[in-house]
């Protein structure tokens, strides 16, 4: 994977990348932020040397090399994406990856930089592109009632005047009910429901919501590891209830698993989920058993439905119902609704409530694993590409692991528990796996 990068030919033989990729390993494994401390800790270690298969008077690797490494010769590439990939596909040939039931959720990261060092900049985005097919339904859904569709919009870029970090302009300002106030990023992980693989990382800024990059990264998961005819679910939180998600799942044949949030009503009005809404007629049907005809469907992709002001005059429950001077009711639909009432009937089935308590023990757990023991809780470096590198390398790190613990249980039920055999399967100098004996080294399948 890395010979690309290395010249043939000039310069001085360079250090083996196996060498520099476990020296990585050995410093996300056990939770060593800084490379400098890392030699050092190569230096004394007896079993560090013996992993990367150092000499105790062979020099250990400068810490500088790790870094130019990073900074000039793999910058830019998609080298770390791959050796996570290539992680994921050992635990497939060792099914540990089902493939079946897939589980998503993000988690904030603390940037390297001062909340306090920051300004107020116009930033501009490129609309989402799920936009262009929502016009489309939007302009579908009104000619199918008589009106003129509307203009496409004109401008091709989003201005937004967001704050800024001055020391890590790629990290966002991050302002959640229930989240910490600052500049965060989020990490977005799948993980396979079988043995807790994880199978995608991607990191965004942390102002950037969870449901934006969804679909994106699923269909990714999909193509690299084929998993075509073997993915049956996935379960995600709230955060994740939007139309768009719902639509694409469903089309996708996948039983979608999506916590519901009602959305907030003024204080004394009757909630949404009162009225009833008739689809052969396409309008809602109030307590009252007065109807609310189609009256619009707005650039947003909501149809919106309007109450009869005469007859709600003279209803009872006007006081409770609406407070509008105009004595009218208003309720909008989305125009993907029908794919979202769909997957909300999924979550409260009893296989989508035993699919939704897996999260807990699953994704959740995993980012419990990577803070706690792997140092994923603050960022060790500063670009969204290079935070993308620490939750690549530890995920790999997690992955591993698993993988290693897993094949040593399968290897102890073969050969039983014999002192001659020790507990882990490690990784040689060729990247092989291997099983340590006493007396010889045997390879495994």
């Amino acid at each position: 994977m890395t010979r690309p990068y290395y010249h043939g030919t000039l310069g001085r033989p360079p250090i083996h990348p196996i060498r520099l990729f476990k020296m990585m390993l050995i410093g996300y494994l056990y939770g060593i932020h800084s490379e400098r401390q890392l030699e050092q800790e190569i230096k004394t270690d007896v079993a560090y040397r013996w992993f990367l298969g150092l000499g105790l008077t062979d020099p250990v690797p400068d810490h500088s090399t790790i870094s130019y490494n990073r900074n000039v010769r793999f910058k830019g590439s998609t080298i770390f994406q791959d050796i996570f990939d290539e992680v994921v596909r050992l635990a497939i040939r060792h099914n540990m990856v089902g493939g079946r039931v897939l589980i998503t959720d993000s988690t904030h990261i603390q940037a390297n930089a001062n909340k306090n060092r920051s300004s107020m900049q116009v930033v501009t985005e490129t609309p989402l592109e799920y936009l262009k097919e929502l016009e489309t339904a939007i302009n579908q859904e009104r000619e199918r009632h008589g009106k003129k569709p509307l203009p496409p919009v004109k401008n091709e870029t989003i201005e937004k005047k967001l704050r800024v970090s001055n020391t890590d302009p790629e990290s966002g300002f991050m302002k959640r009910k229930g989240k910490p106030e600052g500049f965060y990023y989020l990490d977005h992980r799948t993980v396979d429901h079988k043995f807790n693989l994880i199978t995608d990382v991607h990191v965004t800024p942390g102002n950037v919501n969870d449901s934006t990059v969804y679909i994106e990264r699923l269909q990714r998961q999909i193509d690299t590891f084929d998993f075509h005819n073997t993915l049956e679910a996935v379960a995600l939180d709230s955060g994740y209830m939007t139309p768009y998600i719902c639509k694409k799942t469903s089309e996708m044949g996948i039983f979608s698993v999506i916590a519901t949030r009602n959305a907030p009503t003024a204080e004394g009005t009757i909630p949404k989920e009162e009225f009833s809404y008739d689809p052969q007629q396409d309008a809602y049907i109030c307590p009252n058993g007065s109807k609310l005809t189609y009256h619009t469907t707005n650039r947003n992709g909501y149809k919106e439905y309007m109450s009869n002001p005469d007859l709600c005059g003279q209803c009872p429950l006007l006081d409770s119902c609406t407070s509008s001077k105009n004595r009218k009711r208003k309720i909008q639909r989305h125009v993907w609704e029908g794919f979202k009432e769909r997957v909300e009937a999924n979550y409260r089935s009893s296989s989508g409530q035993i699919l939704y308590k897996l999260r807990c023990k699953t994704v959740e757990r995993s980012f419990a694993d990577a803070k706690v023991l792997h140092g994923l809780r603050i960022s060790r470096l500063r670009g969204r590409e290079k935070v993308q590198e620490q939750a690549l390398m530890t995920a790999i790190v997690q992955n591993i692991k698993k993988i290693a613990r897993h094949l040593a249980k399968l290897f102890s039920r073969t050969n039983g528990n014999s002192p001659y055999i020790l507990i882990l399967s490690i990784l040689d100098f060729r990247g092989k796996y291997v099983f340590l004996h006493r007396k010889s080294i045997t390879s495994t399948v």
